[in-house]
């Protein structure tokens, strides 16, 4: 299979090919997202050594295991070695590089990092001087670090103070496909879904190449979601408990902060988020909201007057969503289960907030498609109340030419049209936002964003300045 997408990253690893130096790349993204199968695809030919960390093994199993892959690349001399330390382990593999007489960068990826490193082990130690001792004074070596564990490469790596501070040359942060790379990649996989289809499936799983793989040809998204989601052998029955303790330690405690998102509409503070989730606010809780961001799987939104204290925490990992919605609690039925509860109220609700995440998560596209690629702009989200009811709006879009996109995100499975009663909810809602210090004096334009387009009455006519519909989330940018 080919690569999909991943352009910015394919231009950080094709520029490490041609550096007159030796390239340190960290790797690192939530659970199932490709970032081994970027490597290992991009960098094929070479690969002179490929090695993955052991889930919960011991130092005496992870040193076995890195001596036999040494003898399996060809390494004669590792099958005299009895390894007792990393710094041991290490020297042999330098030993093997040694060996190599190749022109042209030699790859030596090490995936699932932080499974090496054991209690005890003083593996980051051996690495670290494995890298500058021996790697950083050649230049002909790329060294691809690789790990799910978001806490401990966050940690140990990307905010280290130690010997590899300032010393990754490249940090790619792999996020999930957008929906034109979920739309290539099932199209690449002979799979034809409309537009639609695909954007409800992007709402029940995300874009994570791993979940998508899972789709047969022939299989329609209803029967998709019914076979991996719904019944005991599926490919995602279990992944919800699989995700969050292979991910972060004390999973538990991530767990209650995205329960606790979970049952909220939209986004709420910090405070908020402390009370629901019943813990308390200090390091610990900072450390475990910020893991939860850097990993993708809620999103922090700055408030629209720039005060940092009142910014939302929304959670918006799809998969997440959906299984805190419809999985957590309901049999596995099998055939028919999805197909009854799309027609519930609570798939209803569940397909507005799904589709709202959609939209934040394609700013660029909604820019592009409003034309705004050349204009500065700040994208925040607001809250007010007016007539003593609490007001939201999820995306604004603040430009440098006085102007403020007030997005509406609707989801429909028909045009999307404007009543009455919901025309002057609306302009009392923006009649409020206009009184806001940072919205006076500008103009603000009223854009729809919807799947299937917003009906031209009356209404629409009088207030609507900006339409957008779903086929303006699927391209690239």
């Amino acid at each position: 299979m080919k690569i999909i997408g991943r352009n910015t990253e394919i231009d950080i690893l094709k520029d490490s090919l041609s550096s007159t130096e030796s390239k340190l790349i960290a790797v690192y993204g939530r659970r199932r997202v490709g970032k081994t199968f970027l490597i290992r695809q991009f960098y094929k030919k070479n690969l002179i050594l490929d090695i993955a960390g052991l889930h919960k093994g011991s130092m005496k199993d992870q040193l076995l295991h890195f001596k036999n892959k040494l003898i399996k690349t060809g390494h004669k001399a590792a099958k005299q070695e009895i390894l007792k330390s990393w710094m041991q382990a290490f020297g042999l593999l330098e030993d093997y590089i040694d060996t190599i007489k190749t022109k042209g960068k030699k790859v030596i990826f090490i995936d699932e990092l932080p499974w090496f490193d054991t209690p005890r082990s003083k593996f980051l130690m051996a690495f670290e001087n494995f890298w500058n001792d021996y790697c950083s004074k050649r230049t002909d070596l790329i060294v691809v670090i690789c790990g799910s564990a978001a806490a401990w490469m966050i940690k140990k790596i990307m905010k280290n103070k130690g010997g590899l501070h300032n010393r990754v040359s490249e940090k790619i942060k792999l996020m999930p496909f957008a929906l034109k790379e979920t739309e290539d990649f099932l199209k690449n996989k002979g799979i034809r879904w409309s537009q639609y289809d695909i954007a409800q499936l992007y709402m029940t799983v995300g874009g994570i190449p791993f979940y998508l793989n899972g789709i047969r040809k022939g299989e329609s998204y209803t029967q998709y979601i019914d076979r991996v989601c719904f019944t005991n052998t599926g490919l995602l029955h279990d992944e919800f408990d699989e995700l969050y303790s292979s991910l972060f330690d004390k999973s538990e405690l991530h767990y209650n902060v995205i329960k606790a998102l979970g049952t909220v509409k939209a986004g709420i503070t910090r405070t908020a988020v402390i009370e629901k989730a019943n813990l308390k606010s200090g390091g610990t809780f900072t450390k475990i909201i910020d893991e939860l961001v850097e990993s993708g799987f809620i999103t922090k939104f700055l408030p629209f007057d720039n005060n940092v204290n009142f910014c939302l925490y929304r959670l918006t990992d799809y998969f997440t969503l959906f299984y805190l919605k419809f999985m957590q609690h309901t049999k596995a039925n099998g055939v028919g289960t999805w197909a009854v509860k799309t027609n519930s109220a609570s798939w209803h609700s569940w397909a507005g907030l799904a589709f709202e995440s959609i939209c934040l998560q394609h700013i660029a596209q909604i820019k592009k498609a409003l034309s705004l690629t050349a204009i500065y702009t700040e994208v925040s989200s607001w809250k007010g109340v007016y007539e003593g009811n609490a007001a939201q709006v999820d995306l604004l879009i603040d430009r440098a030419d006085n102007v403020i996109n007030f997005c509406e995100i609707k989801f429909a499975k028909d045009e999307f049209v404007i009543t009455k009663s919901y025309a002057k909810e609306l302009q009392q809602k923006m009649a409020v936002f206009a009184m806001q210090p940072n919205a006076k004096n500008k103009n603000i334009f009223l854009t729809m964003i919807t799947t299937r387009g917003t009906a031209n009455n009356f209404y629409a006519k009088e207030m609507v300045q900006n339409k957008l519909v779903l086929k303006d989330l699927f391209v690239y940018v």
